[in-house]
């Protein structure tokens, strides 16, 4: 089963801090958390601040990151079979969805280690194969960005190839 994450985090460098992570999986079963205690607003980049923090609903997702550890680990318990994260980003969301699933020093055995970079899936894909999927600029909100690559995935593999292909 694939899950398709995404991340929002304070700005692009290496002392960034995660804001929000979602997991959407193949079958639509969705996850989603907004960390209440792992920034501060002045660790985010103006951009974060202006396009991503007005997103936030604190009070409907916001956990701690001990609180989204558990749930996490209580949502990937809960799908069936082996599961293979997929990112547009792995050099970034990778080390955050690590954050969240590698608790108590063990790592869920029913998780790959390794993420699967879907930038290299889809350079297999020819840009007529995209046929009438409208690609419009992500939203920078980690759900909705983490359901249009699950999105993109799934039209993608169902778009049917010429034999010869």
């Amino acid at each position: 089963m694939k899950l398709f994450l995404d991340c929002e985090f304070t700005q692009l460098n290496q002392d960034t801090k995660l804001i929000s992570l979602a997991l959407v999986s193949e079958a639509g079963d969705e996850f989603y958390v907004e960390l209440t205690d792992t920034y501060k607003i002045e660790d985010c980049s103006d951009f974060v601040i202006q396009h991503v923090l007005p997103q936030l609903d604190q009070l409907r997702y916001g956990r701690s990151l001990v609180e989204a550890q558990a749930a996490m680990s209580a949502f990937l318990g809960s799908i069936e079979g082996q599961l293979e994260v997929c990112s547009d980003a792995p050099d970034w969301d990778w080390d955050f969805f690590c954050q969240l699933a590698y608790v108590d020093h063990k790592w869920p055995t029913y998780v790959a280690n390794m993420p699967t970079n879907l930038i290299h899936l889809f350079r297999g894909f020819e840009a007529d194969d995209l046929g009438d999927i409208a690609l419009s600029e992500l939203p920078h909100h980690a759900l909705l960005d983490a359901r249009l690559l699950a999105e993109l995935y799934q039209r993608l593999t169902a778009a049917p190839k010429l034999v010869g292909d």
